[in-house]
């Protein structure tokens, strides 16, 4: 892909990158409600395919985030899901691809009071290599910064809004030397990571703080659970979390369509085990890959192959 893609969708069609295009005094107000999704398409090189990653799991969650903001659903997930491959081909997108489509309210007063749920979406696409079994690990902070409560703004959707939330916490963690941070909730327990879910493993369990704990309903950490569950028979707890229980891990790392498995080396500059990724972690990332680029050929209703080699064929 070059600087940018050649199309983008928008409202229901392919437009070109530069015909795409609002007037400035449309930003604003109108983007507060806006809410989106972060999809990845992984490619095989081998096979010459790419996989978008459920993605009907993350339409139907983009259906969700435009319900809590009162947003009109205009396209429907198979519409949208066809949308997506549509756009994916048009590009010929042959490397791994961070898919965004974003829903915003494009109706009524541009103002705090105006409202319409009157809506518009586009979805972009740009290049998003993985980082997948490199080995990396990042050294994180537990923030200032509390995640946002449910009777603040819904933390469980992705509304653009929440993430001036992570915006604060991961700019405090980088000033003071760190790679990440983690927010604890209002009630003082382990919520997550700016823009990834969070999971700890002790003693041979897998935890993880639950989804009344200020957390994103992520597609990722679902499927985590789903594969420590059935493939590696781990006992898994979905739970309130104390910050000191980091501190004391074996293994932690944070989760995410953007993050996929990112293990962290130290919190607060306690090491976490022997400051590597851990065995579990590593078990995690293996399947994880392996699955998302289909060369595990199990759970294929997970992936949605793009069509590139119908295309090449073509």
């Amino acid at each position: 892909m070059a600087e940018h893609p050649a199309y983008l969708w928008w409202n229901g069609k392919l437009v070109r990158w530069e015909e795409a295009t609002v007037h400035v005094t449309d930003l604003g107000w109108s983007t507060v409600g806006a809410v989106f999704e972060g999809i990845r398409m992984y490619w095989n090189a081998e096979a010459g395919e790419g996989f978008v990653f459920r993605l009907q799991d993350h339409l139907e969650r983009l259906h969700h985030s435009m319900k809590l903001v009162r947003l009109e659903r205009r396209y429907s997930v198979d519409e949208l899901t066809e949308a997506v491959i549509t756009l994916l081909r048009a590009n010929e997108c042959r490397e791994d691809t961070y898919i965004q489509p974003v829903a915003y309210r494009s109706g009524g007063p541009k103002s705090l009071s105006g409202y319409s749920p009157e809506s518009q979406i586009y979805i972009s696409i740009r290049p998003m290599p993985s980082e997948l079994l490199s080995g990396k690990a990042v050294h994180a902070r537990v923030s200032s910064w509390r995640r946002i409560a449910d009777d603040v703004m819904p933390p469980r959707v992705k509304n653009i809004s929440n993430y001036r939330n992570s915006q604060l916490a991961t700019m405090e963690a980088l000033q003071d030397g760190y790679d990440a941070a983690i927010l604890l909730n209002t009630q003082g327990k382990v919520a997550e990571g700016p823009g990834a879910c969070l999971m700890l493993v002790r003693n041979g369990k897998l935890i993880t703080p639950d989804v009344t704990s200020s957390i994103l309903e992520s597609i990722t950490r679902d499927t985590l659970l789903t594969l420590a569950r059935e493939d590696l028979g781990l006992l898994v707890e979905e739970r309130p979390v104390d910050r000191t229980e980091l501190y004391l891990a074996d293994e932690v790392f944070l989760c995410g369509t953007a993050a996929e498995i990112t293990p962290i080396a130290s919190i607060d500059r306690y090491q976490i085990g022997d400051g590597a990724p851990g065995p579990i972690t590593q078990q995690l990332a293996r399947l994880y890959h392996d699955i998302v680029r289909g060369i595990d050929p199990r759970r294929p209703l997970w992936r949605t192959p793009v069509g590139m080699t119908q295309l090449t064929k073509a």
